[in-house]
C-alpha cells in the first residue's frame, strides 16, 4: 500500500480511469452535500492565505498491468462519492468558462482533460466509470449531450422549488441524482466568480491511497476508512464484504444473477429495509437476534462460522440462500405477495407492526414454498401469529419479549412432519407462561376487549373495526372510504339530547366508554364531519348515517331505540363474541 497527500487535481492528471466496481453502492450524494462542498470551495477560493482543504481519502487498486490502451485502469475502493461530485463540477465549470468566454487561467479544453481521456473514443474516454445503475447518465453529462436529454422547470416565480423533468429520450436506468447535482453546479456557476471557483478546486487535497491487490486487503482498509463522507449502510458493507476480493468474472456473475435482482426487489423506496432483512435472516439462521447497529459484524461472523473459509463456492451458496429468502421477505413485509389470501394475512400482521415475527414467518414461508405445509395450513399459522399478537395488545401485555418468543420458543418446538399441530401445541405451551410470553385465553381477552380504549392507536383501531366488519361477510369491504366515528360524540359539551339519552351521570358514562369498541364504528369519511355532534336519532337518520350505511357494523346502531350505557355494553358484548372467533385461540 502506498499513501501520500496530494492535490485533488493532481490525482486526475494523466491517462487513467477510476472505475467503480459493481459491489459499490450507487451515487447517492444529495443537494445538501453538494451545497456544503460548493461553499467550502468558494471559501477556499476567496481566501488569500493559500489555505488548503482536506476532503478525505481516495482509495483504489492499481493492478499495474501494462495494456495497449496506455490508460491505467484503477478500481475505486473508497471515495467515489467525492470523486463523482467533483467530476460533475469540473464538467459544469468547463462549459461555464466556454459559454462566458472568461479567462480563469485554464481553458475549457484543459479543464476537460481532468475528466476525459480526450484521445479515446471508447469507454476508456471517461476518467470515471460508475456502476451500471449510473454509468450511462454520467457519460451523457461528461459528453455534454444532456441538453437534449432533460430540462429544469421552475415551479414558482421565486424559483425556490425546482423539479427535474425528463423527456422520453432519457434512458430507463438514468440516475436523477447525478443530473440534479450537475444542474445544481451549472446553476450556481452562472452567478459565481469562475476564477474563485477554480482557485478553490486547486486547493482541495486528498490522501491518495494506492493498493496492490496481491499484498493488501482492500476489505480491511475499506472498513477502517468508512468514517468520512456519506455513511455506508449495513447493506453496503455486506455487499462489499461478499463481492470485494473475488475474481472480477465471479463478482459479475454473483452480482448480475443474485445481488442486483435482490436490490431491485427492495427498490430505492424500501432500500433501508434491507438491513432489517439481513438481521431477520441472521436471526432465523442463528436463533440469536443481532443488534440492528451490528448487523454487518454479525453477518461476517455468520459467514466465517458457517464456512470456515471464504472461497467462491461457499460465498455463492450463502448469496443464493440470502437471495431466496429476500424473495420471501418482500412478500411478507413489503406487500409483494401475489396470492390475494396470503397478501391479506401478511397485511394484517404488518398493520400490527409485529416485525419481530419476521424471522419466524420467513422460515414458515420457506417451508410452504418447499411444500412442507399446504396453503390452508400457512393461512392458519398466520392467523395464529396475528391472534397471539393482537390478544396480547388488547390485554396490555408488553411486547419486548416477542422477539425471543418467535425466535426461541416457537420454531424450535415445531415438528415438521406434524407441522400445524406441533405449532399449535407450542402456542398452547405459552398459555400458562408469565406475562412475558403468555397467550391470553378467551375469558381474559373478552374481558379486556369490552373495556379497552382502542382509539388511542388509530391504525390498530381501523384494523380492528375492519376485521369485525368483514367477519363472515361474503364479499369483504375494503373500508378505505370509511373513517372512525364515535357514537357518543368526542365533544365534551354534549347537547341536551345526548345528556337526556345518557342520564344524570352522562359525563362519567361518556368518559368511561367514549373510546371503547362498543361506542366506535366506521362511517363514510365524507359524512363523518356532519355526523360528529348530532344526537343519536339524528345520526341514525342523517344522509350517510347509520341507517344508510352499507356496513354490517352499523346494523345494530340503526335498529337501536336509544343509546346509553347499557346499549354500549350490549354492542360491545356482541362484537366481543365475534372477536373471539376472529382472533383465534389455538385448539
Amino acid at each position: 500500500m502506498e499513501a501520500h497527500d496530494t492535490d485533488f487535481l493532481e490525482l486526475l492528471n494523466g491517462n487513467k480511469q477510476f472505475a467503480v466496481p459493481i459491489f459499490q453502492r450507487r451515487y447517492s450524494w444529495k443537494k445538501k452535500h453538494c451545497e456544503k462542498l460548493w461553499n467550502d470551495i468558494l471559501s477556499l477560493g476567496q481566501n488569500t492565505t493559500n489555505q488548503f482543504h482536506f476532503i478525505g481519502p481516495i482509495v483504489y487498486i492499481d493492478p499495474k498491468v501494462n495494456n495497449a490502451s496506455k490508460v491505467r485502469e484503477l478500481q475505486v475502493i473508497d471515495g467515489q462519492q467525492r470523486l463523482t461530485t467533483l467530476t460533475l463540477l469540473l464538467a459544469a465549470l468547463s462549459r461555464a468558462v466556454e459559454e462566458q468566454g472568461i479567462d480563469i487561467g485554464i481553458t475549457p479544453e484543459e479543464l476537460s482533460d481532468y475528466y476525459l481521456n480526450v484521445r479515446r473514443n471508447d469507454e476508456l474516454r471517461y476518467k470515471q466509470l460508475l456502476t451500471q445503475h449510473d454509468k450511462n447518465t454520467l457519460i451523457q453529462l461528461l459528453d455534454g449531450n444532456n441538453k437534449e436529454w432533460f430540462r429544469i422547470v421552475e415551479q414558482d416565480a421565486a424559483g425556490t422549488l425546482v423539479q427535474l423533468v425528463v423527456d422520453e429520450e432519457l434512458p430507463a436506468n438514468a440516475a436523477p441524482r447525478l443530473i440534479e447535482n450537475y444542474r445544481f453546479f451549472e446553476t450556481e456557476l452562472k452567478n459565481a466568480d469562475l476564477k474563485v471557483v477554480y482557485a478553490g478546486i486547486q486547493r482541495l487535497r486528498i490522501v491518495d491511497i494506492v493498493l496492490d491487490r496481491p499484498d493488501d486487503n482492500p476489505q480491511l482498509i475499506f472498513e477502517s476508512l468508512n468514517s468520512t463522507g456519506l455513511e455506508l449502510s449495513e447493506a453496503d458493507l455486506i455487499r462489499n464484504y461478499v463481492l470485494m476480493g473475488q475474481k472480477p468474472s465471479f463478482q459479475n456473475r454473483l452480482y448480475e444473477i443474485y445481488w442486483f435482482p435482490m436490490e431491485q426487489r427492495f427498490g430505492d423506496q424500501d432500500a433501508g429495509r434491507f438491513d432489517e432483512f439481513i438481521r431477520d435472516y441472521l436471526t432465523l439462521k442463528t436463533r440469536q437476534i443481532p443488534n440492528i447497529r451490528n448487523v454487518y459484524d454479525s453477518f461476517k461472523r455468520y459467514v466465517q462460522e458457517k464456512t470456515n473459509s471464504e472461497t467462491s463456492e461457499t460465498i455463492e451458496t450463502i448469496v443464493v440462500d440470502i437471495s431466496r429468502y429476500s424473495k420471501h421477505y418482500v412478500c411478507i413485509a413489503l406487500g409483494k405477495e401475489k396470492d390475494a389470501e396470503l397478501l391479506g394475512c401478511f397485511s394484517s400482521i404488518n398493520t400490527l407492526e409485529v416485525t419481530v415475527a419476521y424471522p419466524f414467518l420467513l422460515e414458515v414461508y420457506e417451508d410452504y414454498k418447499r411444500k412442507l405445509i399446504e396453503k390452508s395450513e400457512l393461512i392458519e399459522i398466520l392467523q395464529l401469529v396475528e391472534s397471539y399478537v393482537f390478544r396480547r395488545a388488547i390485554c396490555d401485555i408488553p411486547t419486548n419479549s416477542l422477539n425471543r418468543t418467535f425466535a426461541g420458543r416457537l420454531m424450535p418446538k415445531v415438528n415438521k412432519s406434524n407441522y400445524l399441530e406441533s405449532l399449535k401445541e407450542a402456542f398452547l405451551s405459552l398459555v400458562n407462561q408469565s406475562d412475558r410470553y403468555r397467550y391470553p385465553v378467551n375469558s381474559e381477552f373478552k374481558q379486556e376487549f369490552l373495556v379497552k380504549g382502542v382509539y388511542n392507536n388509530l391504525r390498530r383501531c381501523r384494523y380492528l373495526l375492519r376485521k369485525l366488519e368483514n367477519y363472515e361477510r361474503r364479499h369483504p369491504h375494503s373500508c378505505l372510504d370509511q373513517s372512525i366515528e364515535h357514537v357518543i360524540p368526542q365533544n365534551p359539551d354534549l347537547c341536551e339530547e345526548w345528556q337526556r339519552e345518557l342520564g344524570e351521570n352522562w359525563r362519567e358514562i361518556r368518559e368511561k366508554y367514549l373510546h371503547t369498541i362498543g361506542n366506535l364504528t366506521l362511517i363514510g369519511w365524507k359524512d363523518n364531519p356532519a355526523l360528529s355532534d348530532l344526537s343519536f336519532q339524528e345520526k341514525q337518520k342523517a344522509k350517510g348515517g347509520f341507517c344508510e350505511s352499507e356496513l354490517h357494523l352499523n346494523r345494530s346502531l340503526c335498529r337501536a331505540k336509544q343509546w346509553n350505557e347499557k346499549s354500549v355494553l350490549t354492542r360491545a358484548e356482541e362484537l366481543a363474541e365475534k372477536a373471539i372467533k376472529i382472533w383465534i385461540y389455538p385448539e
